[in-house]
């Protein structure tokens, strides 16, 4: 058996890049693993390829700007057991920035918030119940959001995503507080720039900033961040709540 010893695993924004890796990983321990989008073809090609390499993987779509879709995701893989892990991974990050904030239009404003921010708390709050429900007897569960070291280094022309992803920071802190007398920790995991589908559609001069500025001088790689994920999702980080882990290579010194 595995780490994570057939436990089920939530991974929102699972169909590509990131996502898949982190689902990946949490598999490789022996997760069973539901991976959500709202790509249905990707997720679904991306369930059948971990499932080729004997991880048990299945899709889910979800609209996290659709609380009746994040709803019915819910219904969908708590039918069958209980849940013992959630990651908040999914957020709009593709070609989101380059405007100042006195230049953000209001509807963009919203749906950069409403996936980043209100979908995250909208996920949590529907798989929570069944990781409260089964706590005791999975000794606890785990909660852990995808946050961005950009939040903390205050990267220009990006008001909403950023914002969004300092929410999602603040909310893991009160979701600690609210779900610690259940034995469930709540984390946020901060990567830098990453090398993934996303990163192709950031600005050179964005890469170029990383790369100059980072204490370790070569590209962040998925791999670099998904193995922290499996710390805090497995038994040996049951102390560990209510944190921000930054895994950036040094580039924002937290």
């Amino acid at each position: 058996m595995g780490a994570l010893d057939d436990r089920v695993v939530v991974v929102t924004g699972a169909a590509r890049g990131l996502g898949l890796a982190i689902a990946r990983r949490l598999g490789e321990d022996k997760a069973s693993i539901a991976l959500c989008d709202i790509d249905v073809r990707r997720g679904e090609d991306s369930a059948e390829k971990l499932r080729a390499d004997g991880i048990a993987a299945r899709f889910v779509r979800v609209d996290l700007a659709d609380a009746d879709s994040v709803d019915e995701m819910a219904a969908s893989v708590t039918a069958d057991g209980p849940i013992y892990g959630l990651v908040n991974n999914a957020a709009l990050a593709d070609g989101v920035g380059g405007r100042a904030v006195h230049e953000l239009a209001v509807d963009e404003w919203d749906r950069v918030l409403d996936v980043n921010l209100r979908g995250t708390f909208l996920v949590s709050r529907a798989l929570i119940p069944s990781i409260i429900e089964h706590s005791e007897e999975r000794g606890g569960g785990r909660v852990i959001s995808i946050g961005s070291d950009a939040a903390l280094y205050g990267s220009p022309k990006l008001t909403h995503y950023i914002t969004s992803k300092g929410g999602v920071s603040a909310l893991t802190r009160t979701m600690a507080r609210d779900l610690g007398p259940y034995g469930i920790t709540v984390n946020t995991v901060s990567p830098g720039l990453t090398e993934s589908e996303s990163a192709q559609h950031v600005p050179d001069h964005r890469h170029e900033l990383y790369r100059l500025n980072r204490a370790l001088t070569r590209p962040q790689q998925p791999a670099d961040l998904v193995g922290a994920v499996a710390f805090l999702m497995g038994d040996e980080a049951s102390y560990i709540t209510g944190q921000e882990l930054v895994v950036n290579g040094g580039f924002v010194l937290h």
